[in-house]
């Protein structure tokens, strides 16, 4: 039940995003003076190494599940709080090139801010949220509660907030290259 309950969850996320994106597309596609502010290097270079970082962590939230399959507890905490470090130095990697970009004149008032920073920003909320769900999920499974079944549930999550990205990177990154 607990599985069902996240897979809801994950469908009606799945619309929001979705949603977000469809209208970023429209509008970029609807102006012509759409904003190109990322260059190759650093932008590119460091935006796809927070992608490895996030595609790591769902590596390690694998083998959480697994481990948690076979009364691996041990195991599965340790590749839980992996993960959960994955999110962490997701959202501290994150936070640093929203830093650059303000510094660099990308302002959360202006069209293509606005919807950068919204879309990137509730992305970076649900990694926060999936890793203090991964921190007590971790807690419970070192301290003998929690089954199998919870921390597959986790998993879900953790693989969603990573499949989103995998939109976000190309179509708000990567489509908007400067030349």
């Amino acid at each position: 039940m607990k599985v069902l309950g996240m897979w809801l969850f994950v469908v009606s996320d799945v619309m929001t995003f979705a949603a977000l994106l469809a209208v970023y597309t429209a509008l970029r596609m609807a102006n012509p003076e759409w904003p190109r502010p990322f260059t190759l290097h650093p932008a590119i270079v460091f935006s796809t190494a927070m992608t490895l970082v996030l595609l790591t962590s769902s590596l390690t939230m694998v083998w959480a599940v697994e481990a948690m399959r076979k009364t691996d507890r041990r195991a599965a905490a340790r590749w839980l709080a992996a993960t959960i470090l994955g999110g962490v130095a997701f959202i501290a990697l994150h936070l640093t090139e929203w830093r650059h970009l303000l510094h660099d004149g990308v302002s959360p008032s202006t069209l293509f801010g606005s919807v950068f920073f919204g879309i990137t920003g509730l992305h970076m909320a649900h990694v926060a949220a999936g890793t203090l769900y991964l921190s007590a999920l971790a807690t419970g499974v070192a301290r003998g509660k929690f089954a199998a079944e919870d921390v597959e549930t986790g998993g879900i999550y953790w693989h969603f907030v990573d499949l989103v990205w995998m939109f976000v990177f190309p179509l708000v990154y990567l489509m908007a290259v400067r030349g």
